[in-house]
């Protein structure tokens, strides 16, 4: 089965959603799962190395997501969101994390077995 999960919060709001849906994109991929991953809206912060828990917080997001494409999930960043999004705008994103179109997206859900959102 392939899932696809849209994350759009920023990875670092104050609440556990990002992180859960990480946690939840890796058990998905260990039972055997197709996993594909697509970062909009102010998620696109995930892509980029300077992204950085807050003090006190007790998990690093940008490791799972690439200990995730190292799994084989397949990772897209929305392209326009780079410049209009996040609290790191216009920085590139890292390897293996796909700036993508809308058409992109599209594709990726009418392809998909399952479609998240988080």
């Amino acid at each position: 089965m392939t899932i696809l999960i849209v994350f759009n919060r920023p990875p670092y709001d104050g609440t556990d959603v990002t992180w859960n849906g990480l946690r939840l994109a890796g058990k998905l991929a260990e039972a055997g799962h197709a996993v594909r991953i697509f970062l909009m809206n102010d998620s696109v912060d995930l892509a980029h190395e300077s992204c950085q828990p807050p003090p006190g917080y007790d998990q690093d997001l940008v490791p799972m997501l690439k200990a995730l494409i190292a799994k084989g999930a397949e990772v897209k960043v929305c392209g326009t969101c780079l410049a209009r999004c996040g609290i790191h705008k216009n920085e590139p994103y890292y390897a293996d994390a796909n700036k993508a179109t809308m058409a992109e997206l599209a594709a990726w859900v009418a392809d998909s077995d399952r479609t998240l959102t988080f």
